[in-house]
């Protein structure tokens, strides 16, 4: 599965786990994908454990969901059992599930089964009525489970992430779009966030409407206007970046899983 690099689930959550607190969330994330190399490996664990850190210090609790065990998940339909879903960042998803064909330039990461898995479990919650929130590779399935295209590989990608031989997240300042979900979630209209990706939802899903935009023009948050699910380009979750940026789209997030709790 993996190029040597193996995240365990130890490391990426607060002492505890996610036991307890109000609301509760499902989780998901692919901790370990094909060929991932120790760099990305170490990412992975801090962003997740900002992540999973953050959902406890705001009071809430968390079930870990990892695609990249997918034999040993629940069904994805069990997600509505919680009162919201969040899917974190990861490695490409399948160019086949959105139509693609052909070579994908700086592919990595692709797990067929994983994106499936998330997909179902995305479609479950938004038919169950909870909140869908999706970060980078979460928000690009959230695209792809409303029918939406990905970008396979951004050509000038010099806004979205490092160059050969700098590091692969920087900081990219994105317009949100007034009027939005998300623009509520940021409270600013121009915010800096941080990035590393080269891959961007192209054409959104049915249903979804763009909510910020890159100075290239590329999207970089959509959003249900009618339903709570937001997906996010950037990573609110990477730990360099602003902690009140963090905190302000989380607690958005986790005030509409209380407003549409699972029954208990």
């Amino acid at each position: 599965m993996t190029g040597g690099s193996v995240v365990h689930r130890h490391e990426v959550e607060p002492e505890g786990g996610g036991s307890g607190g109000d609301p509760r969330v499902a989780l998901l994330v692919s901790l370990n994908f094909p060929d991932m190399t120790e760099h990305v490996a170490d990412l992975v664990r801090r962003f997740t454990r900002t992540a999973t850190t953050t959902l406890r210090d705001l009071g809430a609790g968390y079930e870990l969901y990892d695609t990249s065990d997918v034999a040993a998940l629940p069904d994805p339909a069990s997600v509505t059992g919680f009162d919201g879903l969040l899917l974190l960042g990861g490695g490409d998803i399948d160019p086949e599930l959105y139509g693609h064909r052909g070579e994908v330039p700086n592919s990595y990461g692709v797990d067929r089964r994983a994106d499936e898995y998330s997909i179902a479990a995305i479609r479950a919650a938004e038919e169950a009525g909870r909140p869908v929130f999706g970060i980078c590779r979460g928000s690009q399935l959230i695209n792809v489970a409303y029918g939406g295209t990905i970008v396979p590989d951004i050509e000038d990608y010099r806004l979205h992430r490092g160059g050969p031989g700098k590091p692969m997240f920087l900081d990219e300042k994105v317009t949100i779009v007034e009027g939005t979900r998300v623009a509520a979630m940021a409270g600013e209209r121009r915010v800096t966030v941080r990035s590393g990706h080269h891959q961007a939802v192209a054409e959104p899903g049915e249903g979804l409407v763009v909510a910020a935009l890159a100075d290239d023009g590329v999207i970089e948050a959509v959003e249900h206007p009618e339903r709570w699910v937001v997906g996010v380009q950037w990573h609110p979750e990477d730990p360099d970046g602003s902690a009140e940026h963090r905190i302000r789209l989380f607690a958005a997030f986790l005030a509409a899983c209380r407003d549409h709790r699972a029954p208990r």
